[in-house]
């Protein structure tokens, strides 16, 4: 069982050792290259360790137990054994989750949330701001830092479209499946006669890059400032503190005009530029990951139908994996541990399988 840690074992414990190196420690550079390395595989390997030390206890254990003929002390060896067995299928079943969020690339720890209203006109843009808000209350509830990055709202307080940040411990695993297209059954608030509507709304999930060069030249990019926009306020409108790159090359083009400083406004741009020439560049080998699974709810098509919100019967159903839940009431506000759950167990089952 989890033959393919073993590498990564083997791996730290050389490091190890070579830390405690006097010719080695006398390299700096060298020194940070293998901490960094130490640390990308520490938490595996420390726990493969662990995992491995208890099966040689456990071995002793048995041993002992065979051993031994009195009553009372094969009762305390069977009970110290069913104790180790249980730690061990604990540090099993963690091994499992952090290999599968390493397989699925769902190891990120930050990443950058873009919702676009669809087809529905106003409708859609209340539809893509009740999303935000779901995304926003779920992570208030899982202690995630959230940042506004932009946002274009509508006259009647919807989002033509918004992204924004979101960094903590399983944030991209537990969101990793909600790109797509998402969308919603109800009777509008302008709907005089009480007909039901269906508007849509895309949503794209980006992980953030961490330790990777993303090269981006200054003469690649077009930078222009604009005002801010939004519908009113004292400040929007008046100062061009707004700013908009478009990447030559990729024909990416972002907006920020959250914030009302220019430079904070092109800093968050930056940080989407980069992100998304992240996610183009390994838009090809995600692709190849995708078709070597046997799932498809990890494939990020943003033209996919992945969900459906139908308000008058209170239902949400994820098409993807057939599942239906009776609580849109409590997911649109940001409730969203069943739907989450049972994505993440759906595709850890069809990558890990029986490991």
């Amino acid at each position: 069982m989890f033959e393919k840690l073993q590498a990564d074992y083997r791996r730290f414990l050389e490091i190890e050792q070579a830390l405690l190196d006097p010719a080695v420690t006398a390299d700096v550079s060298g020194v940070t290259a293998l901490s960094k390395e130490r640390g990308r595989i520490a938490k595996m390997a420390v726990l493969y360790g662990r995992y491995l030390d208890l099966g040689k206890q456990i071995e002793e254990a048995e041993a002992l137990l065979d051993a031994e003929s009195d009553a009372d002390m094969r009762s305390y060896a069977e009970g110290e054994l069913a104790i180790l067995r249980g730690r061990q299928e604990t540090d099993a079943e963690n091994l499992r989750n952090l290999l599968y969020d390493r397989e699925s690339g769902a190891d990120h720890a930050a990443m950058i949330v873009e919702i676009r209203a669809g087809a529905g006109g106003d409708e859609a843009a209340l539809f893509a701001r009740d999303l935000y808000e779901m995304y926003r209350r779920y992570s208030e509830t899982m202690g995630w830092k959230f940042e506004i990055l932009d946002m274009e709202a509508t006259e009647l307080g919807g989002f033509r479209e918004v992204s924004f940040s979101l960094n903590g411990e399983g944030a991209f695993r537990s969101l990793q499946f909600e790109s797509g297209g998402h969308r919603v059954q109800r009777v509008p608030q302008t709907e005089t006669q009480g007909r039901i509507h269906t508007s849509a709304a895309t949503v794209a999930v980006l992980p953030e890059p961490e330790d990777v060069e993303i090269e981006i030249r200054n003469e690649d990019l077009q930078i222009d400032v604009m005002r801010s926009g939004g519908p009113g306020g004292q400040h929007q409108n008046k100062t061009e503190s707004g700013v908009r790159i478009t990447h030559l090359p990729s024909g990416i083009v972002v907006n920020c005009r959250d914030e009302r400083s220019q430079h904070k406004n092109k800093a968050k741009a930056f940080r989407v530029l980069r992100t998304r020439l992240y996610d183009q560049l390994h838009e090809s080998a995600q692709n190849q990951r995708d078709q070597a699974r046997r799932t498809l709810i990890g494939s990020g098509d943003r033209s996919q139908r992945i969900r459906t919100y139908n308000f008058p019967q209170n239902r949400v159903t994820d098409h993807r994996i057939g599942l239906t839940l009776y609580n849109l009431d409590q997911v649109i506000q940001g409730d969203l541990a069943g739907l989450t759950k049972a994505l993440i167990d759906h595709d850890r089952r069809e990558q890990l399988g029986d490991i």
